[in-house]
């Protein structure tokens, strides 16, 4: 695509280049050249122009795009990435692609969810232009009962990335919220489908949502008090195509690694856990249960301890942390 290749080219020039050197470059004629700036110029990206010097890439928008994740993923990577401007729900559209025979590693990301999910059926705000709504679809060869570790590594892998863009590491509350100063700043929703005949998982739909850019007027009233974005707790607006490209790197990554690095993913998160040590509530169905957060178990169940003595080792189920979210 003419309008690609022109951005291209004018990423990697830190002076002016002329339409007419362009031109020859892609092989196509100067008012191909000139429909694509204009092109460009719509989509938010900012070049200016100069009869004697020709254009120069000003500014980019910090937008989801294929143009902007090309900068940052080679192309094969790039043929299983479906970039939405909106869609209700990425793990929704992921579904679809699953059941029409999508393969390992395909990845939708969107700039706005219109229904966005969370665990429980709870909505997860995603609106337009500030975030990352990104779902990724993996085979793994396991049971349904390594779901929790799986969620847990992917929990590891998207503060890597974070870490990596951004600067911050946030703390993971068990089992896969990442939290910065006691506010949530992401979430992740794992979906499967499992084989009738062999009880194992045909595929995983894990979704992630990360608060990038928003401002506390952007988040609905009755979440503002436990959410909180990056650019919130760091004071920096965030490249949002940057931080999407490393996070599917580090899923990609993660996807390689199941499960013969178990014991670095397992390190990385008890040390990033911010569960253990507390008084948490135990939450099944409309039952509450208080307890005391003892260890993560080598499986990542999470061991408790109730006012009873009794111990047990979670790994389904929800908990919330006395303090937390408050």
């Amino acid at each position: 695509m003419t309008k690609d290749a022109v951005l291209a080219i004018l990423r990697k020039e830190n002076d002016y280049i002329s339409g007419e050197h362009i031109s020859r470059l892609l092989g196509v004629s100067r008012a191909a050249v000139n429909t694509a700036v204009k092109a460009l110029r719509a989509d938010g990206y900012e070049i200016s122009s100069s009869t004697n010097k020709g254009y120069h890439l000003d500014a980019v928008p910090n937008s989801i795009s294929a143009q902007e994740l090309a900068a940052y993923l080679d192309e094969a990577r790039m043929q299983t990435v479906e970039c939405l401007a909106s869609v209700d729900s990425t793990n929704n559209r992921l579904r679809e692609l699953a059941l029409a025979g999508a393969p390992n590693g395909q990845v939708v990301l969107a700039n706005e969810q219109t229904q966005g999910k969370g665990r429980r059926g709870r909505a997860f705000a995603s609106p337009q232009d500030n975030g990352i709504y990104l779902s990724i679809l993996f085979h793994p060869d396991t049971l349904p009962t390594d779901i929790v570790e799986i969620t847990a590594w992917t929990a590891v892998a998207t503060n890597n990335a974070i870490e990596e863009v951004c600067g911050v590491r946030a703390g993971i509350k068990w089992v896969n919220d990442l939290v910065i100063d006691r506010k949530k700043i992401c979430g992740i929703l794992t979906e499967m489908s499992v084989e009738s005949e062999s009880g194992y998982i045909q595929y995983l739909i894990i979704g992630i949502g990360i608060n990038v850019n928003e401002q506390a007027e952007d988040f609905p009233e009755e979440v503002r008090h436990i959410a909180t974005s990056l650019a919130m707790e760091t004071g920096k607006t965030h490249s949002r195509a940057a931080l999407a490209a490393a996070l599917i790197r580090e899923l990609d990554s993660m996807c390689q690694a199941w499960p013969k690095e178990k014991t670095e993913y397992l390190e990385t998160y008890r040390r990033d856990n911010i569960t253990t040590g507390k008084e948490i509530t135990v939450v099944r169905g409309t039952e509450e249960a208080p307890a005391f957060a003892v260890a993560i178990g080598d499986d990542f169940s999470l061991r408790v301890r109730y006012a009873d003595g009794r111990s047990e080792a979670l790994s389904s189920g929800e908990i919330s942390i006395k303090g937390l979210y408050n």
